[in-house]
């Protein structure tokens, strides 16, 4: 047969499996090969290879490939744990959320985790990796599913069947273990060598490489203060009886949505109350906010305005993009591309001298950047504040001390705002917060900006990078840190995001993401977006709000 791998044409004998494919070409990547891309989809390595396909090789470096590393280590993790604690004393593990560079885990029921039982079950998963155990996949009734993962006491996973459409479902076995996962999985453990396990606060990380440095398992750093971010808002939505998408979809179908909605905004609401208070009690003249993209910037300093206001100040909204130096002075990156997300496309030294004057008393009056022209324009109203004033600064830079460099610390308060979903699909197959902004982010681009969601996704791994350089690395400076996201969102979003990800075509790069955002969304049931209230963050995506339009 002649197919295509990567670009150039090869002949490959009839009956050949893409692990075989691998194999032979295993020494022309720089990483072990862990899954294919055949004519754009996703497929793994027991399928046979067809007569005039174009196949790509994924390692670890990929998107997709990372993914699937990440699932063969959980299913790792999850065998060992089974095969070394007795049944009656595990309630349930569940993987809860990430954590920079490690995903928190929990047992849960009458287990005391020390460092000596971690030490085992990581010893009992490098055993696995030893012996290379074959990840067996079957496809079954989704009815038989159901039942079978009742018999397993896998709760979440039972109620994420009951709303599946699809008659069929993949359940995967690892030697005796079984469970499902939401997406392809490596062909064997044996290319699962790297990985590492840490215990923190209650629980315990696995900690992965990263796609720069693929054999090198990743240092895990984290505060407290985002860990207590994330356990605040999983403590919340266990609270509210709704921690997955099944017991999301029964709140659905049993007509309790607008109520869950109405809490969840009114905590978003107590929250800025209480940042709000925090920044007057704290006396700062300075607010900066920050974060990546999608996650409600914009929305999120309205609404903070609005509070405080309530408790007697006046705000005024400065934002950092008009600072940006002239376009013919905006660094370039490595494709010689202008690179208005670093730093030095700011004019640090005017914003810090404008910071200046303007807490000093002083009349100023602040730029506008016209983004035709390229260059900053002054038609501004004089601006002057006094005692009761305070400045509300957005932009990326929000949280880097080149930013405000020579401005008392007295007078700043930094936030940093984050759509950090914890809602899961079930116990053991998490949502990235990354799809989740990637998500909202494909809707108000198609909506605002006439983009495509083919070149939203394409975009995408650029802003992630841009986001690891200039905007992650800062987090730590924020004094709180805001979680902008909403545990019905996706339901929301869903009636938005399936016509324009079905536009993206087969035949481009992006298809497969496209293709896995669709699966992905069609685990929720969807609720008509018009109920979502006029100043959620969420209209910031989907239009229609009486702050943003």
């Amino acid at each position: 047969m002649k197919i295509w791998l990567e670009d150039k044409e090869i002949e490959v004998p009839a009956g050949t499996t893409l692990k075989q494919l691998a194999d032979e070409h295993a020494s022309e990547y720089p990483s072990d090969v862990i899954m294919a891309k055949v004519d754009g989809v996703v497929q793994e390595f027991y399928h046979l290879v067809e007569d005039g396909t174009h196949i790509r090789l994924c390692t670890i470096s990929d998107n997709d490939g990372m993914r699937v590393y990440e699932r063969g280590v959980t299913m790792l993790v999850l065998k060992a744990i089974h095969e070394i604690l007795p049944p009656d004393k595990v309630e349930s593990v569940k993987v809860e959320f990430t954590l920079y560079t490690g995903h928190f885990c929990r047992i849960l029921g009458g287990v005391d985790l020390d460092q000596e039982l971690l030490n085992l079950i990581e010893e009992k998963m490098r055993q696995y990796v030893e012996e290379d155990i074959v990840f067996q996949k079957r496809v079954i009734r989704t009815r038989d599913a159901k039942e079978l993962f009742g018999f397993l006491n896998m709760d979440s996973k039972v109620s994420l069947t009951k709303y599946r459409r699809n008659s069929r479902m993949t359940v995967y076995e690892l030697g005796e273990y079984t469970d499902y996962y939401f997406g392809a999985m490596p062909y064997s453990t044996g290319i699962l060598k790297h990985f590492g396990l840490r215990l923190y606060m209650d629980g315990f990380v696995f900690v992965l490489p990263s796609k720069n440095e693929p054999e090198k398992v990743q240092e895990f750093n984290v505060s407290k203060k985002f860990f207590y971010t994330m356990q605040y808002t999983n403590d919340w939505i266990e609270m509210m009886g709704v921690s997955n998408v099944g017991e999301l979809n029964d709140v659905i179908v049993r007509g309790e949505f607008t109520e869950l909605m109405s809490t969840q905004e009114a905590l978003h609401e107590k929250k800025i109350g209480d940042i709000a208070e925090e920044i007057v009690k704290n006396k700062a003249h300075i607010v900066t906010i920050a974060g990546p993209s999608s996650s409600g910037k914009t929305t999120f300093s309205y609404r903070l305005s609005t509070q405080l206001k309530t408790l007697g100040v006046n705000p005024h909204p400065i934002g950092l993009d008009d600072y940006f130096v002239n376009r013919e002075d905006t660094p370039k990156d490595e494709d010689g591309n202008y690179d208005f997300e670093c730093i030095e496309a700011i004019d640090t030294a005017q914003f810090q001298e404008d910071m200046k004057g303007l807490l000093a008393g002083k009349e100023i009056q602040l730029p506008t950047y016209n983004f035709i022209t390229g260059k900053r324009q002054y038609d501004k109203p004089i601006l002057q504040i006094g005692g009761n004033d305070i400045l509300v600064i957005e932009g990326i830079h929000g949280l880097n001390d080149k930013l405000t460099q020579g401005i008392p610390e007295n007078e700043k308060y930094k936030i940093y705002i984050s759509a950090l979903t914890t809602l899961n699909l079930d116990d053991h197959n998490r949502i990235p917060t990354t799809d989740g902004r990637l998500i909202r982010r494909i809707i108000r681009d198609a909506r605002t900006r006439g983009n495509t969601a083919q070149r939203t996704i394409a975009m995408w791994d650029s802003v992630r990078r841009g986001e690891e350089k200039n905007i992650f690395p800062f987090q730590e400076k924020a004094d709180v840190i805001f979680n902008s996201a909403l545990i019905y969102e996706l339901a929301a979003m869903k009636l938005y995001a399936d016509p324009v990800l079905f536009q993206v075509p087969q035949d481009s790069e992006e298809y497969s993401e496209a293709q896995r955002l669709l699966k992905f969304l069609d685990y929720f049931l969807p609720v008509d977006p018009h109920y979502v209230p006029l100043n959620s963050v969420l209209r910031e995506f989907i239009g229609g709000g009486i702050l943003l339009g």
